[in-house]
């Protein structure tokens, strides 16, 4: 007898936006109570960790379902047919005006188990150059340049947030043998 949920159909689109969308589908569980359960399904999104000299580029930006600006690294979702490292060098370029010369992959997490398939590609950029891209046009970001040892003790204390952020943060700094 299998102890995971079986679904009963393929998801349906209850609505969409952009790349990603929300899908329903009816569900039977071990008990054989049939459930309705909906899910975001997400081609997924990098997580980046600028690393200039000394500093760690981060991003504010206002987040609307906080109502307010949060501190985050840079980070962005993939394009269909696009390549986890092409969408970590055109994230890069979109949010912080730099190229990066060396990718080092962190892993991946999954966010949100709870309502959403996504999966987060993590990689620390090096050898940083400046060669922009133009932003997207619903994207109003502040860069705030900070060093690596304060985000660590941030992602610590509670001050970073964003948990995206804490964890690239952590697996940056112990790749960089930083503790």
């Amino acid at each position: 007898m299998s102890t995971n949920p079986q679904s009963d159909q393929a998801g349906r689109v209850v609505w969409h936006q952009g790349s990603w969308q929300l899908e329903a589908e009816s569900v039977t569980l071990p008990d054989g109570t049939v459930v309705e359960r909906a899910y975001v399904n997400h081609p997924g999104a990098v997580v980046l960790v600028p690393l200039l000299g000394n500093t760690v580029l981060m991003l504010a930006q206002y987040r609307l379902p906080f109502k307010r600006t949060m501190l985050e690294l840079p980070a962005g979702t993939r394009l269909s047919d696009e390549s986890w490292l092409a969408c970590a060098q055109r994230e890069l370029r979109e949010e912080t005006g730099y190229r990066a010369a060396r990718f080092t992959p962190l892993g991946e997490i999954l966010p949100i188990l709870s309502y959403s398939n996504e999966v987060l590609a993590i990689y620390l950029a090096e050898e940083l150059t400046p060669d922009p891209l133009p932003m997207d046009a619903d994207e109003q970001i502040e860069i705030r340049p900070m060093s690596l040892m304060k985000l660590i003790d941030m992602a610590h204390n509670g001050d970073l947030q964003d948990a995206k952020s804490i964890v690239a943060i952590l697996r940056a700094a112990r790749h960089l043998n930083a503790f």
